[in-house]
């Protein structure tokens, strides 16, 4: 069985896939354009993030002008972190949000090297509230076994898809970093720099 953190690399692996489109039109409409933001695969994203010789400096931005293209990053980290936003000062929340995408980056960058080739299908596209779609999909591996589930929760921002969240055989990524970030806060004197600190230290060690 993956483990979570081998989970979510597969998950990025097939983000980083993922063209980002506009979203106009009804229901029906951005359904169909949901399903398609999450299944279409941009060939040069695999390849610019997969490539050894391109130097470890340039996959890290581009690693992050993807994620920020695609993911709603600052919605989910306010949503992870929960209460505790409200508890947090200005400067606080301003540093929290810099170190959580420092922290998506800085974990997820280099484990691109191991792509081989995996393929996502969408399976249904379904509403998940009057905001967000859930795109149901697959995830399969050329070498064999069981594809991966993987549902991802688009919303749409300004008039282009974001994911807002991403569900993994039926656990969601953002409410278990949710649960992580709390339990952090609670063992460091119940305040949000408590958190900021260890995400500093994770940073400084390279996660």
């Amino acid at each position: 069985m993956l483990g979570r953190r081998s989970r979510f690399f597969v998950v990025l692996i097939a983000f980083l896939g993922v063209l980002g489109l506009a979203a106009p039109g009804g229901a029906a409409d951005s359904a169909g354009r949901a399903g398609r933001f999450i299944e279409s695969l941009a060939d040069k994203a695999i390849a610019a993030l997969t490539t050894a010789t391109v130097p470890r400096e340039e996959r890290v931005s581009r690693f992050r002008d993807l994620l920020n293209e695609h993911f709603a990053v600052k919605t989910i980290g306010r949503w992870v972190l929960g209460r505790n936003w409200n508890q947090a000062t200005e400067a606080e929340q301003k540093e929290y949000l810099s170190l959580f995408e420092d922290l998506i980056v800085s974990t997820y960058v280099d484990r691109f090297m191991a792509y081989s080739g995996e393929t996502l299908t969408v399976v249904k596209t379904m509403p998940a509230t009057d905001q967000d779609l859930l795109v149901d999909t697959e995830i399969t591996n050329p070498k064999g076994g069981k594809p991966i589930e993987v549902s991802w929760r688009v919303r749409e921002m300004d008039g282009l898809f974001k994911i807002v969240d991403v569900i993994v055989a039926s656990v969601s990524m953002g409410q278990t970093q949710r649960a992580e970030f709390a339990s952090v806060i609670r063992r460091n004197g119940g305040t949000v720099e408590g958190l900021l600190s260890k995400l500093r230290e994770d940073l400084k060690k390279g996660v």
